[in-house]
């Protein structure tokens, strides 16, 4: 059905727009540029803007003063999110609709509808917790994760050419990057949700030292308030470095096991492979170059956001390639090598 596979490349393009989004309102330190949930300040269109809006604004919050460059930041966010929300209900609706049914399960449509009901209430969960570290990294996850479920409902829409069959080494390996990507995303947004971005302004060493003082303990306490340890104390400087320098030594250890994929994929014979092995060679370039400059120029906002978006890329790239790389048959590979190829004749 064209509407559908149409109303899939729509979703799929605006939740990574909805990422990019996230992250500029979290970055721009917008994130509570509305005090309320779903709307802001009260309006559900628009923010506060005359003068006796404004003075409602202060009267119903006021330990939120109105900054309406942020409010408009958060509501554009919240705006995106909510029509890709109606897009992925209409997703649904078609798959349950007999003529999608009778030709594949509606299920992955169920779960990602559900997906984007958590979504709304981690989002409003964000705001009303004060951007609790742990809230907002699980709302970072919840989008790419949508994200990760419109890449996979529109390569099972598009089965045009057949799949790469590979070895079990070679998905043993792409599955292992998939899983080193996605812990990966984890650690860069509890980077991001503590705002520790800035706690190693040097490369390669971190504050001048290999090995910085750090406090693992605090820095890795789950259930906190933004800022704070679980004692309600200022979380110390030596907590932000061990978060920031463990999402570097992770971006190490990615940036080996992805290189080590695209390298088996790019000397195979096969030259579909070659061309993902490039792409997740140019998107690991471009994630390195980013990271880099975002220590060095001090964490510049659009850097900051293509980072995020890099890092969404090189998600979708690797659940493709897990996709398309299922296993050999060694049933089918006997038989195709036994057949004789096309334009041969035996005589009789």
């Amino acid at each position: 059905m064209r509407l559908y596979r149409a109303l899939l490349i729509a979703a799929a393009l605006l939740a990574l727009i909805v990422i990019g989004l996230g992250a500029y309102v979290r970055l721009s330190d917008a994130g509570l540029g509305c005090p309320d949930w779903p709307g802001c300040y009260g309006h559900w269109l628009g923010v506060p803007e005359s003068g006796h809006e404004h003075l409602a604004a202060q009267t119903n919050f006021p330990h939120q003063p109105l900054d309406t460059g942020k409010a408009w930041k958060e509501m554009v966010h919240r705006y995106c999110a909510g029509t890709l929300g109606l897009l992925i209900l209409a997703i649904c609706w078609l798959a349950w609709r007999p003529a999608l049914r009778c030709r594949q399960s509606p299920l992955l449509p169920s779960v990602l509808l559900g997906l984007v009901g958590l979504q709304a209430a981690l989002g409003m969960w964000t705001v009303t917790l004060l951007l609790k570290p742990v809230i907002v990294t699980l709302h970072l996850l919840g989008g790419m994760s949508t994200l990760a479920l419109l890449v996979v409902l529109n390569w099972r829409e598009r089965q045009a050419s057949l799949p790469c069959a590979a070895g079990p080494t070679l998905r043993l390996a792409a599955r292992l990057a998939l899983l080193a990507v996605i812990g990966q995303i984890a650690l860069g947004g509890w980077v991001s949700s503590n705002y520790a971005g800035l706690a190693c302004p040097d490369l390669p060493r971190c504050q001048g030292l290999w090995q910085p003082a750090m406090d693992f303990g605090h820095a890795f306490t789950v259930v906190r308030d933004l800022g704070y340890n679980a004692h309600g104390k200022l979380l110390s400087t030596e907590a932000l470095t061990a978060i920031h320098w463990v999402h570097r030594l992770g971006a190490v250890l990615v940036a080996g096991i992805i290189l080590t994929l695209a390298i088996a994929l790019g000397t195979g014979s096969n030259r579909d492979q070659r061309r993902w092995a490039g792409a997740l060679l140019a998107l690991l370039g471009l994630q390195i170059a980013l990271g880099i400059g975002n220590v060095l120029l001090s964490l510049p906002l659009p850097m900051a956001v293509a980072h995020t978006l890099g890092a969404a890329g090189l998600l979708s790239v690797l659940l493709t390639i897990n996709l398309r790389l299922p296993a050999i048959d060694p049933v089918a590979e006997r038989s195709r090598h036994a057949c004789p190829e096309p334009g041969l004749h035996t005589s009789a």
